[in-house]
């Protein structure tokens, strides 16, 4: 709390004796949708007479502070008619503005919704994209759901490790090092169905980027990006609504004014119901299963005054699986995040942000002899205040203080009966402080030259209560994992600090001008992870355990410097760059050979730490404008990993590392009615490990492994197409209606989801060498075709 104070007296101070001081005036508002009230973000304001301006940040506000006199001020925004002003500005002022879309004028695909055509030429921020929605809603997609982290996946330097999987890895980063927000609120596991689709609805999505380097110092906890996504607030001015009946899921979506241009809501929900059709099944033990996801999005906003918004969103989502009374297993995430706007003055704007995420799972058995449950989940709660104080159009200065609670359940088994072959175990609870000061100021020096940097200073306490065990070490000074042995334990009461962790964290970005349409960047980064994911998998599956930094687990920091050439021709109709990166990072956490981590109370013995190290480039090509739209980008990259006690203390490539990725997204407008869509994606196979052999010890089989990730799968490629139908406009028809068709996996391609290996066995089943192992591929999807019916007023 003592943070909050100290941030809210310098915006005292700011707001008085800055605004007293200085001898210009201000002309500060909103920028909004006139069509539904929406705050939209990015838009450009430009001054004729000072060849700059602002850009309306993420909550929609603009502020220009200018000598007194008459200017010549333009908002343009893509897809949005530009509005052009005459402003005698003697005094501050105040002045929102709404902007009409050109959507009735052309059926362009609008892939980027940015404050200037040549943005990402003129801006500082480089290794950042915008994850276009519109595109995605127009393109292929599995089932016919559009998924923005799909969209991720086809950006340059972001890997998948496959299909049906909803986690993505950056810049030779593991899945864990991603943080991913909705509405400020984090989520950890972001999938539905395993990975067929996530938990982002696009019906509701507003605004989304994906930074991969020069992370704003606003923004922390993870090493290797940011996903930023933003839901749209609910519209103002009028009731309307949404409905699409899919191949695997529909959804429905609501909103309008509460009292309008004051307040409004929004609800959305989506349901699969592959679990309604088994219980048509002439099998009995088919119709006793069960396989479900669901997810709602609600959010009311009310802005009583032009200085105060507030805002309250909340996302629930859940997936269970149950094979009869054999198995079963859920998961889900619940995230609340209230928002406070505040305008202390024309030139200082306040974001006020609380939030509530909680992450759970539960896997079961209902069978006589092996009944149970088993239970874990992760809560965090977070205050935040970001602030930014508009100098003047060439200096904007961000700073703000942050405080986060966490309460790691890494998991508790209960038996289902007494006559149960599991006893009840529990695994001790943990938590944590984390606290952060951050400032940053943006700079431009030149209109050729322009800077960007700041700091960001963590503090992260793991606290009581708890037992820290101390285990006797092996002769390499590491605990001993083979004969693990409790020297001593120590007690920490309730809120007690156990270790403090403090990380300064400097972030730089350079923008030089090389011509109007062309430019040189330059980006470092530090970034410091205090949270571990506890897994061996390559498979971001959601049952994995996350675990605080601790006296076990140091910290993890990544070092990033990135450099890059921008350019744009035609106009702007093509964007082109090329980027090269660099990442190090320290204490990376992995696990000694053949780890046990299931319900393993004494898991820190298995913990070993040590380096990783990624380099690569990025090529990335678009076409924004036309009725053919859409991108190219291919990496070239290499990821590897260097650990005390993992392979020998050999370097091994990251399971996730993927030399050579190419993907293609485009979509063409064949008239005012019809068009189609393309997915291709190529990438090299990625490494993985396998048995080479096979011995006996006092009668049971282990397994010999030559080396980490020796191995590597097959190369992976796809094509996916689409075409989507909406009948002509009619002025007199309130429903509008459109149709959406895909065929995913086109040429029926197997590519290999895993690799796994059994005993040699012959036609009926029957093992016929338990010591000679053969390798068997896993193939998900063959091709799927898929239909989605849309009707919205």
């Amino acid at each position: 709390m003592k943070y909050i104070k100290f941030t809210l007296f310098i915006c005292c101070f700011l707001t008085g004796y800055l605004g007293v001081a200085q001898s210009k005036v201000t002309l500060n508002g909103f920028v909004k949708d006139a069509s539904n009230g929406e705050e939209l973000i990015g838009v450009t304001v430009y001054v004729d007479e000072i060849s700059n301006g602002a850009v309306t940040n993420p909550y929609g506000f603009y502020s220009l502070t200018l000598p007194p006199g008459t200017y010549h001020i333009n908002w343009s925004y893509i897809g949005f008619r530009p509005i052009e002003k005459v402003i005698d500005l003697q005094a501050n002022s105040k002045l929102n503005i709404e902007l009409s879309s050109t959507v009735t004028e052309m059926r362009e695909v609008i892939i980027r919704g940015e404050e200037e055509e040549d943005k990402n030429i003129s801006s500082i921020e480089m290794s950042r994209n915008d994850v276009p929605v519109e595109l995605a809603r127009k393109t292929p997609a599995l089932f016919g759901e559009p998924d923005i982290i799909k969209m991720v996946q086809m950006l340059p330097g972001v890997v998948s490790v496959g299909e049906g999987t909803s986690g993505y890895f950056v810049r030779g980063g593991s899945a864990d090092q991603n943080l991913i927000l909705i509405d400020e609120a984090p989520i950890y596991d972001p999938s539905h169905f395993f990975g067929l689709f996530s938990v982002f609805n696009a019906d509701v999505i507003k605004d989304s980027e994906l930074y991969k380097g020069g992370i704003p110092a606003r923004f922390g906890g993870r090493l290797s990006s940011i996903l930023d996504v933003r839901t749209i607030d609910g519209n103002n001015k009028k009731f309307a609504g949404s409905g699409t009946i899919g191949t695997l899921a529909s959804k429905i979506m609501v909103e309008g004014p509460i009292a309008k241009d004051k307040s409004s809501f929004l609800v959305s929900a989506r349901r699969s119901y592959a679990d309604l059709f088994l219980k048509f099944s002439s099998d009995e033990d088919t119709r006793d299963n069960q396989v479900y996801f669901y997810d709602v999005n609600a959010k009311v906003n009310w802005k009583p005054n032009n200085k105060d918004r507030i805002f309250l969103a909340a996302y629930l989502g859940r997936d269970a699986f149950r094979f009869g009374d054999l198995f079963g297993f859920n998961w889900g995430n619940a995230t609340t995040t209230f928002r406070w706007n505040h305008l202390f003055s024309e030139k200082l704007f306040s974001n006020t942000t609380l939030v509530a995420s909680n992450f759970d799972y539960a896997l079961g058995s209902e069978q006589a002899a092996a009944e149970f449950e088993w239970t874990a989940n992760l809560q965090e709660f977070s205050l935040k205040e970001d602030l930014g104080f508009y100098i003047n159009p060439g200096n904007t200065l961000n700073f703000g203080v942050s405080a986060s609670y966490r309460r790691f359940s890494p998991g508790t088994i209960e038996p289902g009966s007494e006559s149960s072959i599991y006893a009840k175990t529990r695994l001790d609870k943990m938590y944590a402080y984390d606290y952060a000061f951050y400032a940053g100021l943006e700079q431009h020096l030149t209109e050729r030259l322009s800077l960007q940097y700041g700091v960001r200073l963590s503090l992260f306490q793991n606290v009581g209560e708890g037992v820290i065990k101390q285990y006797a070490k092996n002769e390499r000074g590491f605990p001993d994992n083979v004969n693990t042995q409790v020297i001593r334990g120590t007690k920490y009461g309730m809120g007690e600090t156990i270790k403090t962790f403090f990380n300064a964290e400097p972030r730089f970005n350079a923008r030089y001008m090389l011509a109007d349409e062309s430019s040189l960047k330059a980006s470092y980064n530090r970034m410091a992870q205090y949270i571990h994911l506890l897994s061996n998998s390559t498979l971001p599956v959601p049952f994995n355990t996350w675990t605080p930094s601790s006296p076990y687990l140091e910290p993890q920091l990544a070092d990033q410097v990135a450099v890059g050439y921008f350019r744009n021709f035609s106009d702007n109709m093509y964007e082109f760059s090329v980027e090269s990166f660099y990442k190090k990072i320290q204490n990376v956490t992995d696990f000694a050979d053949n780890a046990n981590l299931f319900l393993n109370k004494d898991a820190p013995v298995e913990y070993r730490q040590g380096e990783s190290e990624a380099y690569g480039l990025e090529f990335f090509l678009r076409k924004s404008k036309g009725n053919l739209t859409g991108f190219v980008s291919y990496t070239l990259s290499k990821a590897t990993r260097t650990i005390p006690e993992v392979n020998k203390d050999q370097t091994f490539l990251a399971n996730y590392d993927r030399r050579h990725v190419l993907n293609v997204t485009t979509n063409y407008i064949l008239d005012d009615r019809w068009s189609v869509g393309a997915n291709f994606t190529y990438s090299t196979g990625r490494p993985f490990t396998l048995p080479t052999g096979r011995y006996e010890v006092d009668g049971y089989g282990v397994d010999l492994f030559s080396g980490r990730n020796s191995y590597f799968l097959p190369d992976f490629h796809r094509l996916d197409l689409s075409a989507n139908y909406e009948p002509r406009k009619n002025a007199n028809r309130k429903w509008k209606t459109s149709w959406s068709f895909s065929v995913y996996n086109a040429y029926n391609r197997k590519n290999p989801f895993t690799i796994f290996t059994e005993a040699e066995q012959d036609d009926d089943g029957n093992v016929v060498d338990a010591n000679k192992k053969v390798a068997k591929m896993v193939y998900l999807f063959p091709i799927l075709p898929s239909v989605s019916y849309k009707i919205g007023f």
